[in-house]
């Protein structure tokens, strides 16, 4: 495997790329939990570093939960990294706040860095779900106010902004409310919700690490969504889940979600592409289940993707060995 912790597992990642080295951020949470599904609620940000995408170094923990009653007071999770105007690295991350009960709350931080190793939070949270457009805590049987996975990007006209993240609409059947939420800043210090740049009805519960990526000059909206989070239509007709792949014609939508074509199948999950030093886009994963069904906690090898020449905004992948993954 590309990356693995004995002591933790590890799952959702992102990058930052200096230009010499690449830097991959990722979730983690100790192994010592024995069920992974605790892994949520006491999750860390960790840093590890590589010039391949293949052989990495594990730079430890950056970035931890906060203060009682803050909106991070119970663990961190999936964010993105941009450099500003101002020389200024700045990750956007989630903060959970969970209930006893074991529904939680959803909000986006941000810290910064000169350096890309040591990050400080700043005052917080800089977006929430906006209940105009967005389902919150309560509004249904929904067990969370979705909120996350903030992917920042500057604006194609240089006219400031755009965070796209994982949210839900606050109307429409309940397996079916997933969207791709949206907030615009003109400097990356003040935020304005925006109403979604993807409709319900799509056929998702929700559409979670959303990245925007270009491969072969094709801007394509990339997304995960399991199997048990796909709308009851999509379940009936015998469709799984995995990595899905949106067409992105406009890179600031609207994204026609009920468009997405599956990349990856769920064995895999969370998959980012990056274009490595010979500019190939290539895809990294972490791995959600093997053969017996076990949650591994580990990130694998990258494998190449092209665009489908007969399908646009699909994306197809080949692993090392030829396969296509499914």
């Amino acid at each position: 495997m590309t990356f693995q912790l004995d002591h933790a597992w590890v799952w959702d990642f992102w990058f930052a790329d200096d230009g010499d080295t690449f830097h991959l951020y990722y979730l983690h949470a100790p192994r010592s939990l024995g069920d992974p599904e605790l892994r949520h609620r006491n999750a860390r940000i960790g840093h590890a570093t590589s010039t391949d995408l293949t052989a990495w170094q594990d730079q430890g923990p950056v970035l931890g939960p906060g203060a009682a009653g803050s909106f991070d007071e119970t663990a961190v999770w999936t964010g993105s990294v941009v450099r500003g105007p101002d020389e200024l690295w700045r990750m956007f991350y989630t903060g959970a706040r969970f209930t006893a009960s074991g529904g939680n709350t959803q909000a986006i931080g941000v810290a910064t860095s000169a350096n890309l190793h040591t990050w400080t939070k700043q005052p917080g949270p800089v977006t929430e779900a906006d209940d105009r457009w967005y389902e919150k805590r309560g509004d249904s049987n929904w067990p969370e106010e979705a909120w996350r996975d903030p992917w920042v990007f500057p604006d194609p006209d240089a006219q400031g902004w755009h965070m796209l993240l994982t949210a839900r609409a606050n109307h429409g059947s309940v397996d079916d409310r997933g969207v791709i939420a949206h907030a615009t800043s003109p400097d990356l210090r003040a935020w304005t919700v925006q109403p979604p740049l993807s409709s319900v009805g799509a056929g998702f519960a929700h559409l979670e690490v959303p990245q925007l990526a270009t491969v072969q000059g094709e801007n394509v909206l990339l997304v995960s969504c399991d199997t048990p989070r796909l709308s009851a239509a999509r379940r009936k007709a015998g469709q799984r889940g995995g990595i899905w792949s949106i067409p992105a014609p406009c890179l600031l939508g609207p994204y026609p979600a009920q468009k997405a074509q599956l990349v990856v199948g769920e064995s895999l999950y969370s998959g980012r592409v990056v274009q490595d030093r010979t500019g190939r886009s290539m895809m990294l994963a972490f791995a959600n289940t093997d053969a017996g069904g076990i949650f591994p906690g580990t990130i694998g090898d990258p494998f190449p993707v092209d665009r489908s020449p007969e399908h646009p905004g699909t994306l197809v992948p080949t692993l090392p060995s030829g396969r296509t993954p499914r």
